[in-house]
């Protein structure tokens, strides 16, 4: 009888434990999230997120910096610079000795050779490098070096100051290229390369991400005037400028410009100029050798809380109307100080430089409808666009062989803004020679010719048609509007023509 119990009581515990092992063998095939947590509980935990690895991203760098590296290159720009050999003694009696025997006074500038090294990348097989202005600005030569180490001369073919971007060519083909990539599409928080020439390091790449898009460094010397930037906290240092910055399908999202640092090091503040605005500016250089951008006539600045209030504004968007300049397209349309232009062709103004970009973006005469509110109602006009400075061109140096020593350029009403000057029209000299017959009659850049022969002077065929009539010996009269110290003043100065 015992024996018979023992019998039984086994047999119900063996039971117990099949039956135990078959429900939980069970619930695992039928609750798909208890195998999830199982399988998670036993997957390695390295990793900073608890995500599934199927839906982790790609971050394959490697294969990346492999696609994107051939088509970086090397810049190295050389550049002529001026700087003033100072006299042991200032207004020395020695000095008129000095120059009547040597022929050159102790203060004269004297010139050096500079170079500066940046980065840039091939935009067609051709031969085609997109770069920063700031690199191959006033160089009088290019050496463009590949990743296979080879030497090329490069040539500018367009630059850009007010975007910082620049245009050069080297010849040859076959050359390896990266796809420009939809900036418009980036994401804050999205990984991004930094590829370039940092400091001297031949083909460096440096991984981040996109910290913050629209970025505005403000108005300062050495700013461009039009900004969109893509922050980023990848790695940029000196040396980057011009080169890539690439997303994770190895598309250039923007061209590294600049950084923000005490120390001019890389603290994890960098800025590029995106690709959005980067391939409008590199089609008309590569079409034009220029930019042509559509001008309003106006300067503005952001809303805030005591503009809002002040002007009993119902919402901060828009932007302030803080000038109209005369019978330009925004005065002829209408628009007064104190205005908030609220959208431009249906498209709302998120900030000054939003603006600035719309408004340039619009071919010169074409039309363009205009939102705005005064006096707290809203209003609504159309501006027909003019081209911005379309006469600026550039320095413009006269005719070699009857050369007087100068370069000038038209004073537009835009170049007069930027160089800070209160006259607006006449012939800007941006450069006066060393040794010339200019620099001796006293004339320095930042003079404006208001006059030539007592004549107005309002394009730069004025000055070389007056210098191709004289004859060697004879003297051309100019007047003079110079301004220093906050007072402006005219004179007149009359320059000989070389024998």
């Amino acid at each position: 009888m015992k024996k018979t119990a023992g019998f039984a009581l086994g047999g119900f515990v063996l039971g117990l434990v099949v039956a135990g092992y078959l429900f939980m063998s069970r619930t695992d095939k039928d609750d798909p999230a208890a195998a999830r947590l199982s399988d998670t509980a036993s997957a390695p935990t390295g990793g900073l997120f608890a995500a599934d690895p199927q839906i982790k991203p790609d971050l394959d760098f490697v294969k990346i910096s492999e696609n994107v590296g051939p088509a970086v290159v090397k810049i190295v720009a050389e550049k002529t610079e001026k700087a003033q050999a100072r006299s042991f003694f200032e207004d020395s009696p020695f000095d008129d000795f000095w120059d009547r025997f040597f022929g050159t006074p102790q203060g004269r500038d004297r010139e050096y050779k500079t170079f500066s090294q940046g980065t840039g990348f091939f935009h067609s097989s051709d031969g085609y490098i997109i770069t920063n202005n700031h690199i191959v600005e006033n160089a009088t030569k290019l050496t463009v070096t590949t990743v296979q180490g080879d030497e090329y001369e490069g040539k500018i073919i367009g630059t850009d100051p007010r975007s910082d971007l620049a245009l050069i060519k080297i010849e040859g083909k076959d050359f390896p290229v990266v796809e420009m990539g939809d900036s418009a599409g980036l994401k804050v928080g999205e990984w991004v390369l930094a590829i370039g020439n940092p400091l001297g390091m031949e083909h460096t790449v440096t991984a981040g991400i996109v910290s913050a898009k629209g970025r505005d460094l403000g108005r300062s010397p050495g700013v461009p005037t039009y900004q969109d930037y893509i922050q980023t906290d990848a790695a940029i240092n000196r040396g980057n400028s011009g080169g890539p910055l690439v997303n994770l399908k190895g598309e250039v999202v923007g061209i590294n410009s600049n950084i923000l640092s005490p120390t001019g090091g890389n603290i994890g503040i960098g800025f590029a100029i995106p690709t959005s605005l980067a391939k409008k500016v590199v089609a008309q250089l590569k079409d034009k050798g220029r930019v042509v951008r559509g001008y309003l006539g106006v300067t503005i600045t952001a809303i805030n809380e005591d503009v809002r209030k002040s002007l009993n504004l119902k919402t901060g968007k828009g932007v302030l109307v803080n000038t109209v300049e005369k019978d330009s397209p925004a005065d002829k349309a209408g628009l007064k100080i104190y205005d908030v232009i609220l959208s431009v062709n249906g498209k709302p103004v998120e900030s000054p430089s939003d603006l600035s970009l719309k408004i340039a973006d619009v071919e010169p005469g074409a039309k363009v409808e205009i939102v705005y509110t005064r006096d707290e109602k809203e209003r609504t006009t159309t501006a027909v666009v003019s081209e911005l400075d379309p006469e600026d061109k550039g320095p413009a140096a006269v005719e070699p062989g009857t050369d007087i020593g100068l370069s000038v350029q038209v004073l537009t009403p835009g170049a007069a803004r930027r160089y800070g000057l209160r006259i607006q029209e006449g012939l800007l000299i941006t450069d006066v020679r060393a040794y010339s017959e200019a620099e001796r009659k006293g004339l320095a850049a930042g003079d404006v010719i208001v006059e030539i022969n007592r004549r107005p002077a309002s394009k730069v065929e004025d000055l070389e048609s007056a210098i191709k009539r004289a004859r060697p010996g004879d003297p051309i009269m100019l007047l003079i509007h110079r301004e220093q110290d906050g007072a402006a003043q005219q004179t007149i100065v009359t320059l000989r023509i070389p024998g």
